[in-house]
């Protein structure tokens, strides 16, 4: 695992000690080594985390006769049957890591490498006889990369605060990639809060020759064929391929562990490790002393019936006061509130071992929130006319909403509402953090009249209509895939993790494990009211049954009780005091409307006003102190 950056020129001649600025400032990322590569027109640099290889493989990677040079964050899972295949083409290797493969496969075919290779990365290609670039990101986007260029120039880097030490870069605020963010509580790509800032989105290669760059996908999933085999022949096929995927992801020559909640999806690769490994796997659990949102009992559990050597953290209120330091991390306005246990569980993590896998993506592969069920559910009224659905939407608004805004009647009056809605725009109000009637009321007039009201919408559109699939469930499981999961929680768990200097591996996230998941009929996945059914299936025999049948908990963080209570008053003054009312994004009586409602148990504002407080947060780490 590496922090990677680099910056590529036919015009002006590169800044001295520009790349080594880049690395500085995520040296966090890989403080294992650095290197750098120097070439007329062309400089990378990358920070090495000694994951595999300890000894050969520290970055750039060459290939023979030193015309390619390859840096690379992340792992290539399969690189040993692609180093046996190059060298019986007559490929010679210098190392016995990863990244090699990549600088000979290109040799090979170009940018088209990018369809041979399995598992997570970033990583950049200088051709030096080309005089070309090639940047690319893995499938799903576990690995971030952030881009800028001019007429004759393009910079990169893993992280943005590395990014802008290019002085190159102007940092204009971007006014609809905020609107994005209080839409969404992330900034998806290929935008970014600076304007002349871009992230490559996820599958997708960007070519940069002579001063001209191009930018293609080259991977989605299907979810059009289907499957027909028997229930049981599925659930052998899924835990043999689940297996495969956690076995390919302990391979490392330093400690590894797992992040254990005690859900069903980090249990079954916590289950995977036990049955892979000769001792006692190492597990990491965080909680809170809320019992609403408290998971250690769950993990405790798991982590006794598979053996495993168990470790625990809790976090307290007063963990806020590590914010600033989160939110410069993140770089730009982030408000997954569950950015902050992981943070902090990372960083325990990372005292005993040097990787963890985690249960990252099987909710999304399989179908595993609320919103799959109940949207699948009324996904029949859609054929009904909105003049008969009008009433039940508008009846479904004077229904008790609840004070914590938790539980399954706040949830079924949200759903009801919104039942007067096409599925994309229902699904886009399940999964906004303030939708666009909302947005209308908070922004102040002249932030919103510079700003463009279209874009929030057309991210969840895009992924909605580009869908390859025939079943309403499989529509909202591509949404998620290729919204929610790459711009929310991959980023949450790269940033969180790489703070700490922690590699973190999703097994379900394994490309072969996603396809065929996206080939299960629908049937599969939802059951009545019975969420990844299949997945719950195939390991009801290797873990307690209680954590099978366990409602998902998440990794929620007790936000309304810490706002009305240790925390209102830190709150009031972030969101009210007199340097955020200088910031003319929002209406003042907004906000103070929508404080007064949570403070006073009337409503459940958290995380609304969460995303309002990480946005003022970046403004003053980030975007207001002077340049590093």
């Amino acid at each position: 695992m590496c922090g990677i950056a680099g910056k590529v020129s036919e015009g002006e001649p590169i800044a001295p000690g520009l790349i080594e600025a880049m690395c500085e400032r995520q040296a966090h990322r890989g403080p294992d080594s650095r290197g750098v590569h120097r070439a007329p027109g062309a400089e990378l640099g990358v920070q090495r985390l000694r994951v595999i290889d300890l000894d050969t493989g520290d970055q750039p990677i060459y290939s023979e006769d030193r015309s390619v040079a390859v840096i690379l964050n992340g792992e290539i899972y399969n690189f040993r049957e692609l180093r046996r295949e190059l060298e019986r083409r007559g490929h010679r290797f210098a190392t016995k890591g990863d990244t090699e493969v990549i600088a000979h496969l290109y040799e090979e075919h170009g940018a088209e490498l990018v369809h041979r290779l399995d598992g997570m990365f970033a990583f950049a290609v200088w051709d030096a006889r080309r005089r070309s670039l090639l940047l690319a990101r893995d499938r799903v986007g576990k690995k971030p990369l952030f881009y800028a260029e001019g007429d004759d120039w393009l910079s990169f880097a893993s992280e943005l605060g590395a990014l802008t030490s290019d002085d190159s870069i102007a940092r204009a605020l971007d006014p609809a990639s905020i609107q994005c963010y209080l839409a969404y509580g992330y900034i998806p790509a290929p935008w970014s809060v600076w304007r002349d800032v871009r992230k490559l989105p996820p599958a997708h290669l960007l070519v940069w020759e002579r001063g001209r760059s191009r930018i293609e996908r080259y991977w989605s999933l299907d979810y059009s064929r289907k499957r027909g085999e028997s229930p049981r022949e599925l659930e052998e096929e899924l835990r043999r391929r689940v297996g495969a995927a956690v076995r390919r992801r302990m391979v490392a020559d330093v400690p590894v562990g797992v992040f254990l909640s005690g859900g069903v999806d980090s249990s079954i690769v916590a289950a995977e490790m036990a049955a892979a490994s000769g001792q006692p796997v190492k597990t990491f659990s965080i909680g809170f002393e809320d019992g609403r949102y408290d998971e250690l009992p769950r993990a405790r559990a798991v982590a006794r019936h598979l053996g495993a050597d168990h470790h625990e953290f809790v976090v307290k209120p007063d963990a806020i006061s590590i914010l600033p330091k989160l939110v410069r991390h993140y770089g730009e306005p982030f408000a997954d509130s569950s950015a902050l246990p992981s943070f902090y569980l990372a960083e325990l993590t990372r005292r005993q071992v040097t990787v963890a896998l985690n249960g990252d993506g099987g909710d999304e592969s399989f179908a595993g929130y609320l919103r799959h069920v109940a949207n699948r559910a009324v996904a029949p009224i859609d054929r009904v006319s909105h003049r008969l659905r009008r009433p039940v939407a508008s009846a479904a608004g004077r229904l008790p909403a609840g004070a914590d805004g938790r539980g399954i009647p706040s949830y079924a009056r949200r759903l009801l509402q919104s039942v007067d809605l096409d599925g994309v725009d229902r699904y886009t109000d399940h999964v906004s953090v303030f939708t666009a009637a909302e947005l209308d009321r908070l922004l102040a007039p002249g932030f919103r009249d510079g700003a463009d009201p279209t874009r929030p919408r057309r991210v969840i559109r895009r992924a909605w209509y580009t869908a390859a699939c025939d079943s309403s469930l499989d529509q909202l499981l591509s949404v998620d895939v290729n919204a929610y999961l790459p711009y929310d929680l991959l980023v949450k768990m790269d940033i969180a993790t790489m703070a700490a200097s922690l590699e973190a591996r999703s097994p379900l996230l394994d490309r072969g494990v996603m396809e065929f998941a996206a080939s299960l009929p629908a049937r599969s996945k939802v059951s009545l009211f019975r969420k990844k059914w299949l997945l719950r299936r195939a390991y009801r025999d290797r873990l307690p049954a209680k954590t099978m049948r366990g409602r998902k908990q998440g990794f929620a963080v007790p936000l309304d009780s810490w706002l009305r209570h240790e925390l209102r008053d830190y709150v009031r003054e972030a969101l009210l005091g007199p340097t955020a009312l200088t910031r003319s994004y929002v209406s003042p009586a907004a906000v103070e409307t929508m404080l007064g409602e949570h403070l006073a148990g009337r409503a459940d504002r958290s995380a609304k006003l969460w995303s309002l407080l990480m946005l003022e947060l970046w403004h003053q780490s980030v975007a207001t102190p002077a340049r590093a």
